[in-house]
């Protein structure tokens, strides 16, 4: 049978019924400048030979712009040309002056080795002596000495800098006193607790940098995001100049809005996404369409990709199609960006980890299972595909949930949208007093010295009654035998990663991966079937002391998914507004957790099939949190009614947040409690999931008519009759309960 193209496959997906909207991008030819005249030549032939001779506008504006001492950030699509941005100016200094240093910050380490290797082969076609190394966990000893000595350019990731170069500044003399440049790539992902923690990394780089004499220009990438120059001034402290006059061209991009087919009319209840996903895909892996699909969690994208290697292994073989998330080694990571990029992989099943610039090649098709969470992220899933000017096809299947609908009926809400806000909160206690441990180890602290726009003193001398630091002639000196940057994870305010240890083969245990206490409760507690590279273990024993999870290889037809307790405490208020039946108040809270029974699912049907108890204590979380307190109930509303109808309320309220404080759906949990503990009133609870909280529950207060407004919005467009899992999530409470829903909403 003959293999169809792509574009006869765009012509077969418009005839489809489920497609409710079909958005076209019209191609734009590139705007260039000439190559500046300082350019020096030999950099000049090398672009040349690769076949650049003038450069697109922004790249122009950012020479420019970097030339003249400015720090800078460059906002332009996926694919636009944003490396040469940094390049270009960094190897001409260093062409100019041989001393010069250049430091580049990437979030990932696949993302820092896929850059040197494109960085390297331009660095040899110019013939300029110009060094450039990656320095992370997989540098071998003998290069690291190099990389410190005669590094020009050195390549690393927020996490190596904190725990592996600035505690050892000593070492990096060279470096430091010649820093020209900082570059920050894929800005974007500085946001939450990460962006809070490399913000701090930042204040204890430019200390160091001010001890040893230099004062280097930063040079910011990013994604489309509403707010780049204000997160990237907060996240370097240094005043930023904008570049966004896009001039690179872009190929055809055809953004298809498909909602799966309603099974059960009453209840508005649709086929699986994922079921839809996996014929979607089938029909573009079958005929060697190179594809990529983008699913929300770990969990889902093992389910499609063990799916989608069954589906195809007549036509492609297993190895063909693989799965790409964190929790896999480095060298897995490698080899399948190689195979994407030499074409050997035909479908790759991603998280949002190949959401960043990460050279896999031309992928024609993009494939999102569900909405992202973002406008921005679902712009950088959709840059996937199509990178260099070809015709592209972007899909995203909605799942029942009430934001994808809502998305899918509201196409213009999500074209017309400007993207979302980062948001970083810097001065998280938590988060800040680690890194004035850290720094003070670095260099001592001097009494009245500015951390960042802080006046830090008062921390200092609480730190030296802990017995964390010395205070000797106005300045406070690290006190400990310990090494305090091992012990502060950059990824989250919490520490401690379980770490997932495999004893299939007796003899021959070796760890597979790792994943953070809060999630380790719900996917690897004894019992539960963990997924990793579409191949099922069972975890025998987890050591919740010791933070080791022991699996299994099984072949089950099963997976499991687990239930949380969650209570709540307030222990302060900040702030507060009355309303006539509601007040709301944002404020500090302590959330108790624990994980109390799982539930088995059938692979192929996703019915219940078992459930089993969890045996594992209770976690505590101090954070901060908005809630709603409802002062007045209509009496005619029973007790167990009014919870049902807040238990709804806050389903969809869960959904909305991240779509208006952008964060991930994970960032931040929404319960509700028929009579809370500090008023005994009916309350709706927003809160952080992170230690001592990043500022988005703070963002739900300022901005709670507006989450309220689209929450409503979303009940009444929903089609189901009396509430549906795609809204208020249920049915049980009658023929009402939309229009209740709706009473107390407009009430809140």
């Amino acid at each position: 049978m003959r293999k169809k193209n792509l574009s006869d496959l765009i012509q077969d997906l418009r005839a489809n019924e489920n497609v409710i909207n079909w958005h076209e991008v019209e191609p734009i030819e590139a705007r260039t400048r000439p190559m500046p005249e300082s350019v020096d030549a030999r950099i000049k032939e090398a672009l040349a030979r690769r076949g650049i001779e003038q450069l697109y506008s922004h790249q122009y504006t950012a020479y420019e712009t970097i030339r003249k001492g400015e720090n800078m950030v460059a906002v332009t699509p996926t694919a636009s040309g944003k490396t040469l941005c940094y390049n270009l100016p960094v190897l001409q200094s260093i062409a100019e002056d041989d001393a010069a240093r250049a430091l580049y910050l990437f979030p990932t380490k696949a993302l820092a080795q896929d850059q040197k290797s494109e960085l390297n082969e331009i660095i040899a076609e110019m013939g300029i002596d110009i060094k450039s190394f990656t320095y992370d966990g997989d540098t071998s000893p003998e290069i690291r000495q190099i990389v410190k000595n005669v590094g020009h350019i050195v390549i690393t990731n927020p996490d190596m800098l904190h725990s592996a170069i600035l505690p050892h500044h000593t070492k990096w003399i060279s470096l430091f006193s010649n820093l020209k440049y900082i570059v920050i790539d894929e800005l974007h992902t500085y946001r939450g607790v990460f962006g809070s923690h490399v913000s701090n990394v930042i204040r204890r780089l430019l200390r160091i940098c001010k001890f040893y004499g230099s004062d280097p220009i930063f040079i910011c990438t990013s994604a489309t995001i509403a707010n780049p120059r204000e997160l990237a001034e907060q996240l370097t402290g240094k005043p930023m100049r904008l570049v966004d006059d896009n001039g690179a061209p872009r190929g055809r991009k055809h953004f298809v809005f498909y909602n799966p087919p309603i099974i059960n009319k009453p209840l508005n209840l649709r086929k699986s996404a994922t079921v839809e996903v996996n014929q979607l895909a089938k029909q573009f892996l079958a005929n060697k369409v190179q594809t990529i699909v983008f699913a929300r969690s770990r969990v889902r994208v093992e389910l499609i990709l063990s799916h989608l290697q069954e589906l195809v292994k007549n036509e492609l073989g297993g190895k063909s199609i693989r799965g790409y998330r964190g929790g896999y080694l480095p060298n897995q990571r490698r080899e399948i960006e190689r195979g994407l990029r030499n074409g050997e992989i035909v479908g790759v099943v991603s998280t949002n980890a190949l959401e960043l610039g990460v050279d896999i090649g031309q992928l024609q098709v993009c494939i999102m299972s569900g909405y992202p969470g973002s406008v921005a992220s679902t712009w950088q899933q959709a840059g996937r595909a199509g990178r260099r000017h070809g015709e592209a096809l972007v899909v995203m299947v909605a799942s029942n949930t009430p934001i994808d609908q809502y998305i899918v009926q509201n196409p213009d809400y999500f074209f017309e949208r400007s993207p979302e806000s980062a948001r970083i909160n810097p001065e998280n206690l938590l988060i800040l007093v680690d890194h004035l441990r850290c720094a003070a180890y670095e260099l001592p602290l001097k009494s009245g010295e500015e951390f960042g726009p802080l006046e830090i003193t008062d921390i200092l001398e609480y730190l030296v009654e802990e017995r964390v630091l010395t205070q000797a002639g106005g300045a406070f000196y690290w006190a400990n035998q310990s090494f305090p940057a091992h012990e502060v994870s950059l990824r989250s305010a919490a520490q401690e990663n379980v770490v997932i240890i495999d004893q299939s083969e007796r003899g021959n245990v070796k760890i597979i991966g790792e994943m953070d206490r809060f999630s380790a409760m719900t996917l690897l507690h004894d019992e539960a079937i963990y997924l990793h590279e579409g191949v099922q273990f069972q975890v025998e024993k987890l050591d919740w002391e010791h933070k080791k999870a022991y699996v299994r290889e099984v072949d089950v037809e099963y997976y499991t998914d687990a239930n949380l307790a969650v209570k709540l405490k307030v222990l302060s208020i900040d702030l507060s507004k009355k309303r006539p039946m509601t007040s709301i108040h944002y404020g500090d809270a302590a959330v108790n957790v624990m994980a109390t029974m799982y539930k088995k699912i059938r692979l192929s049907s996703f019915e219940n099939i078992g459930y089993g108890p969890i045996k594992l204590p209770e976690e505590e979380l101090h954070t901060s949190a908005t809630w709603v307190e409802i002062n007045e109930v209509d009496p005619t509303i029973e007790t167990k009614t009014l919870e049902q109808l807040l238990m709804g309320i806050a389903n969809v309220i869960r959904h909305i947040v991240p779509v208006h404080v952008m964060c991930d759906r994970s960032d931040i949990h929404v319960i509700s409690q028929i009579r809370a503990e500090h008023s005994q009133l009916p309350t709706l609870f927003i809160y952080d999931h992170y230690p001592g909280g990043i500022g988005l529950a703070e963002e739900v207060y300022k901005r709670f008519d507006d989450i309220k407004a689209a929450a409503k919005n979303l009940i009444q467009k929903c089609p189901c009759e009396a509430g549906c899992p795609s809204c208020i999530g249920t049915e049980i409470i009658g023929m009402n309960a939309k229009k209740k829903s709706l009473f107390i909403l407009e009430g809140l």
